[in-house]
């Protein structure tokens, strides 16, 4: 199992799934309503390390953080 934390704007709780690598979780976000606009520009890092392919394989436990992108000053 990991889990998912949405960060910034997205307004969605945190999930545990049951998924084998980010392929699989794009999967099940693309038909999420309040996440699937986010998907192409979000970053995404696993146990606080950006990553930039979905082939990375997940263990038990694994942290993956959707984070959007933001503007600051």
């Amino acid at each position: 199992m990991v889990k998912v934390e949405f960060l910034g704007p997205i307004n969605k709780n945190d999930m545990d799934v049951e998924i084998n690598n980010l392929s699989e979780l794009s999967s099940i976000l693309k038909n999420d309503s309040e996440v699937s606009t986010w998907l192409e520009t979000c970053a995404v890092a696993i146990n606080d390390t950006l990553v930039s392919t979905k082939d990375i394989k997940l263990e038990d436990g694994d942290k993956i953080s959707l984070l959007p992108p933001v503007c600051g000053g």
